[in-house]
C-alpha cells in the first residue's frame, strides 16, 4: 500500500521521503509524507521540528539518530543518465521454440503472482515497508549469498545504503549498487557466473565501492523505490558530480562478465573527469584555507590559545563521538574489524598519495643547465636508484626534500646525508618556528653535489 501511495510524489519527493525516514527512524511512510508537506517538503525544518518533539517526549532513540551522518542528497535521475538493458534472447531453432511454447505459461504465471501479491497486500501491510534495521539486513544478505554462492565475490561494503553515499562522497570512489531480486530466473546464473567470476570480482575490488542488499528485506526495498529497477538483475552505478551524487547509469538484465566489466570501464571513463575535478576544488580550498591562516597568524596571535583550546574541545568531542559509535558498531559486527582496519589504512594512504601530489606541485621549476645560479643534486636512493635535478643556491632545501618524498621509489620517512663530512641536512620545516630550512648555498651546496636518502624505518 505504501508503494501504491508513494505513485503521485514527484521523483525529488520521493528522495527527500526516504532521506527524512532515513533520518528520523519513523517506519510509517504516511506519517513521514505528513510531516514533510506540513512543511511544504523542507527537510531540514521537518527534521527539527521532529527533533523537537522528540525531546517533549523523552525519546532517545531518535536522539541517537540525530547524531548519525545524513544521507547524501542523490540525483536520481540526471538528464545525461546512460541505461543499458540486456534482454537474454533464445539461440536457435530449439531455444525459440522453447521460448514460444513456455511463454504463454510464464506470462500466466507472472500475472497471476503478482495477483496474488496485491490480493495479499491489500489484506495485509507489506512488512518491507517497515525499517527497523537495515545494517542488519545487509549483513543477513551478505551471510545468504556467501552460502549461496561461495566467498568468492566482489568486497562487500559492510554498512546502510546512506552509509556506503557517504563514504563513496567522502573518498570520492565510484558506488556500485546491486540490488538482489532472489525470485527472477537470471539471478543464481548472474550471481555465480559474473559477480563471483574472478574478472568482475578483481575490477570492483581496485576501482569502486560495491553496495548490495536483497529486495526482500526492509532496506533493499527502500532503495528500490528509490531507484526504480524494471528488472533484475540491477546494478547502478553512482558518482559524486557537481557537489551532487548522482545515478549516472544503470545496467538492468543479465550480461556476460566481460560485458559489465566493459560497461562499468566505459561509465567510468566518461564520469572520471568529475572526480578529478571535485579532486582540484578540494587542494584548492585546502591550499586557500592554508594560505588564509598563515596570513591571520600574525593578527590573531592573542586568539591562538582560545582557538588552540576549541581545536583540542572539538577533536576530544569527535574522539569520543568516534570512539562510541565504534563500540556500537564493535558490539553488533565484531566480524567487521579486519576489513575496517583495511579501509582505514586505504584511506591513509590515499592522504599520503594526495599530500605527495600537492608537495609535486609546488615544486618550483628546474632551472636551465647553463644558469650559473643552479646547483646540480645526484641523489641515491636506498634501492640503488639514482635521482638528478638542478635547483637555484637560493632556493630552500625543503624542495629537495619534497621532491625526494613524491618519487615512486623513495621511502616515505628518511634524510638526506651528506658523505663528505658526513652531515644529515636540515630539510625539514621547524616545528618550533615554523620557517623554512636553509637555503642551499646556506648549507655548503653550491655546484654539484652527490647525496644519499638513508630509510628511517629500514
Amino acid at each position: 500500500m505504501a508503494e501504491a501511495q508513494q505513485d503521485d510524489l514527484t521523483s525529488d519527493q520521493t528522495e527527500k521521503l526516504l532521506q527524512f525516514q532515513d533520518l528520523t527512524r519513523i517506519d510509517d511512510f504516511d506519517r513521514c509524507r505528513e510531516l514533510l508537506q506540513t512543511h511544504n517538503w523542507n527537510i531540514e525544518a521537518a527534521v527539527q521540528s521532529r527533533f523537537r518533539e522528540s525531546d517533549e517526549d523523552n525519546d532517545d532513540s531518535i536522539h541517537r539518530n540525530h547524531v548519525e551522518a545524513r544521507m547524501p542528497v542523490v540525483n536520481l535521475h540526471p538528464v545525461d543518465q546512460r541505461v543499458f538493458t540486456f534482454v537474454r534472447r533464445p539461440v536457435g531453432i530449439m531455444g525459440w521454440g522453447y521460448w514460444v511454447i513456455s511463454f504463454p505459461f510464464q506470462f500466466i504465471y507472472s500475472k497471476f503472482l503478482s495477483l496474488l501479491r496485491f490480493a495479499y497486500r491489500l489484506l495485509r501491510p507489506d512488512p518491507r515497508t517497515i525499517l527497523t534495521d537495515p545494517l542488519g539486513d545487509v549483513s543477513n544478505f551478505i551471510q545468504n549469498f556467501e552460502g549461496n554462492f561461495g566467498r568468492n565475490h566482489p568486497n562487500f561494503f559492510h554498512g546502510t545504503y546512506s552509509q556506503a553515499l557517504n563514504e563513496a562522497k567522502t573518498d570520492l570512489k565510484f558506488l556500485l549498487v546491486y540490488l538482489h531480486g532472489p525470485d527472477h530466473q537470471d539471478t543464481p546464473s548472474f550471481c555465480r557466473e559474473v559477480l563471483c567470476s574472478s574478472e568482475v570480482t578483481q575490477f570492483i575490488n581496485e576501482r569502486m565501492l560495491f553496495w548490495a542488499c536483497c529486495t526482500d528485506s526492509p532496506e533493499g526495498y527502500r532503495v528500490s523505490q528509490a531507484l526504480r529497477e524494471n528488472t533484475y538483475p540491477f546494478l547502478a552505478i553512482i558518482v559524486l558530480r557537481q557537489n551532487r551524487m548522482s545515478v549516472v547509469a544503470r545496467i538492468e538484465g543479465s550480461l556476460c562478465r566481460s560485458d559489465l566489466v566493459s560497461k562499468l570501464t566505459e561509465i567510468m571513463d566518461e564520469n572520471q573527469s568529475s572526480l578529478i575535478h571535485e579532486q582540484m576544488e578540494r587542494a584548492e580550498r585546502h591550499f586557500n584555507q592554508s594560505l588564509r591562516q598563515q596570513q591571520d597568524e600574525a593578527y590573531l596571535e592573542s586568539l591562538r590559545a582560545d582557538q588552540e583550546k576549541e581545536k583540542q574541545r572539538r577533536l576530544e568531542q569527535e574522539r569520543r563521538e568516534r570512539e562510541e559509535r565504534l563500540a556500537q558498531e564493535r558490539e553488533e559486527e565484531e566480524k567487521q574489524l579486519a576489513q575496517e582496519q583495511l579501509q582505514l589504512e586505504a584511506d591513509e594512504l590515499q592522504r599520503l598519495q594526495l599530500r605527495k601530489e600537492q608537495l609535486r606541485d609546488s615544486l618550483p621549476v628546474e632551472p636551465a643547465s647553463d644558469d650559473p645560479d643552479t646547483v646540480r643534486i645526484l641523489l641515491k636512493l636506498p634501492n640503488g636508484v639514482r635521482l638528478e635535478r638542478r635547483f637555484r643556491k637560493t632556493d630552500s632545501i625543503k624542495y629537495l626534500h619534497d621532491y625526494v618524498l613524491v618519487h615512486e621509489a623513495a621511502p616515505d620517512n628518511f634524510q638526506i646525508v651528506k658523505n663528505f663530512p658526513r652531515t644529515v641536512l636540515p630539510c625539514q620545516r621547524s616545528e618550533d618556528s615554523g620557517t623554512d630550512p636553509p637555503t642551499f648555498e646556506e648549507v655548503g651546496l653550491r655546484k654539484s653535489e652527490l647525496l644519499f636518502v638513508h630509510d628511517d624505518d629500514a
